[in-house]
């Protein structure tokens, strides 16, 4: 009944566009949207938040918060390696939020507080300013692009990529692509085969590359 909902509170309204996002991507998220799945007025939700600028930098600020930060005190590239893998489970749930981690001018706490654990682990670990910024720059570039290209990938999990790399196969003859065959026989149509396992090899080749810059 409306007299046992939750009072209308900033968070309540930036969790509800959290999962309006969620639903149907961002393109859905509007006062309207917002109003509806609050059940209240549009103009209510400008007593919690001035504009829809200020949803998306709270929504972004409300995923960052879900990542766990690195340990300045810890290992840097087990903390690392740690955070990235978390980046790409809670962008797994929210992959709307990847455009707009960094085109936000607004940052919040939380997203702060991610960056300066991140710069602060690398500086820790003896990584100057500007490889400390490289470094920065080339995880989250991984990290991100390889959420957005599992999320546009047209299977999921376990032998999911076999049954599409299958159905491709029968359509043409084996002799037209050799090296695809190659690489679908010897490793996607084996038993098994996930391409979220990737993620792991791919972020032990970065953290690879990175830790040579020290040496």
């Amino acid at each position: 009944m409306p007299g046992n909902r939750a009072p209308l509170s900033r968070e309540r309204v930036l969790r509800a566009a959290v999962a309006i996002a969620d639903a149907g991507g961002l393109g859905t998220l509007t006062m309207r949207s917002l109003a509806r799945e609050l059940d209240v007025k549009p103009m209510s939700l400008y007593h919690h938040v001035a504009n829809k600028d200020e949803i998306l930098d709270g929504i972004v600020d409300l995923v960052f918060g879900l990542i766990d930060l690195p340990s300045p005190d810890g290992d840097w590239r087990h903390e690392l390696h740690r955070r990235s893998t978390s980046a790409r489970r809670v962008l797994g749930r929210h992959p709307w939020a990847v455009g707009l981690l960094v085109s936000r001018t607004a940052p919040g706490p939380a997203t702060l507080r991610h960056h300066d654990a991140v710069v602060g682990t690398l500086r820790r670990a003896g990584f100057p300013v500007d490889l400390t910024a490289h470094a920065f720059a080339l995880l989250d570039s991984y990290v991100y692009g390889f959420v957005v290209q599992e999320a546009a990938l047209p299977f999921r999990g376990d032998d999911g990529a076999a049954d599409v790399t299958g159905r491709i196969m029968d359509g043409f003859s084996p002799g037209d692509y050799p090296h695809l065959v190659e690489m679908a026989t010897g490793h996607v149509l084996l038993p098994g085969y996930d391409f979220g396992d990737e993620f792991g090899f791919g972020l032990d080749a970065v953290l690879d590359a990175i830790a040579g810059w020290l040496r």
